[in-house]
């Protein structure tokens, strides 16, 4: 695995982690702008924090970094996300376009990607981006089970 993209998903876990510390469910998201290599958007959830059910990491990260590059289509841009999205946030990154996505854990249960809705393999989705899934998916899943372990 390349190292930028571990790089990445590392930067993701670790705001994952911060999340879980503000008792979120501990998903992390990072979108890098491929033409600079430049950050753009490094969002965890927020959903307890900002009292929003639409508040995942990859929904804070696609408005953050659509307002930094001023633009609604993100094509020249990759998400790195420690968990794989709902089907909510596939379809978010579908509108936005988004170049790749990289994602951690598998999600059989709220997934929207891999499981569950399959968003990108709809008829009625626009645009579907490359995918590569189970990145780093022990840390990615071993945070989520750590998490909810303490809660039951």
């Amino acid at each position: 695995m390349d190292r930028e993209i571990v790089d990445y998903m590392d930067m993701a876990l670790a705001t994952a982690e911060i999340a879980g510390h503000r008792n979120e469910v501990p998903v992390g998201a990072v979108i890098v702008d491929t033409r600079t290599g430049r950050v753009v958007a490094n969002c965890g959830n927020q959903m307890i924090g900002r009292h929003d059910p639409t508040a995942h990491a990859e929904m804070l990260a696609i408005r953050a970094a659509g307002n930094m590059l001023g633009s609604s289509r993100l094509v020249d841009c990759d998400l790195y996300v420690t968990l794989e999205p709902c089907p909510m946030c596939a379809a978010a990154i579908s509108l936005a376009r988004i170049r790749r996505l990289y994602f951690g854990a598998y999600d059989p249960k709220g997934g929207g990607v891999e499981y569950g809705a399959r968003i990108f393999d709809q008829s009625s989705c626009h645009h579907r981006p490359e995918i590569y899934g189970g990145l780093q998916e022990s840390k990615s899943a071993g945070l989520l089970k750590k998490f909810f372990e303490t809660r039951r």
